[in-house]
């Protein structure tokens, strides 16, 4: 098996020519909530770890997706720094060289969410205990 570093967002993105502004990031994830909520509706389980800056579209992802199942927001709380020092792709590097408009965080805002279902802190604990933090959540839920 290959690895990629591109994921279906990204594949998503070059579908549907969804670039950053406020309306494609929207747009790219309604794409994303109603496919994980037809998924959902057939009794699967989803994980979409998409980057969801707007408190507004978080919400309606919610809804969508709870009209068919179970719905668990988990924030990846993480400091801009860390994303750049991260920045496998290169965005972070064009989006400060202004070759990306809206690029969350640097040139568009991204709204911390008010009470996700979990947070995990990447930069301070360890993959497993990340892990560890949504797997007590889910288990608490059965």
């Amino acid at each position: 098996v290959s690895q990629s570093r591109y994921a279906v967002g990204d594949l998503l993105r070059q579908q549907h020519s969804f670039g950053f502004s406020p309306e494609d990031r929207r747009a790219h994830l309604e794409v994303v909530g109603r496919q994980a909520a037809e998924l959902v509706s057939h009794g699967k389980i989803v994980i979409c770890a998409v980057i969801a800056p707007y408190a507004q579209i978080r919400a309606w992802m919610r809804a969508e997706i709870e009209n068919e199942g179970r719905f668990v927001e988990v924030y990846v709380a993480t400091p801009l720094a860390v994303c750049e020092a991260r920045d496998e792709k290169g965005l972070y590097r064009r989006a400060r060289a202004q070759e990306i408009a809206y690029f969350t965080g640097v040139s568009d805002l991204y709204e911390v969410p008010e009470s996700p279902d979990v947070v995990v802190l990447p930069h301070q604990e360890s993959v497993a205990q990340s892990v560890a933090k949504v797997m007590s959540y889910l288990e608490k839920l059965r």
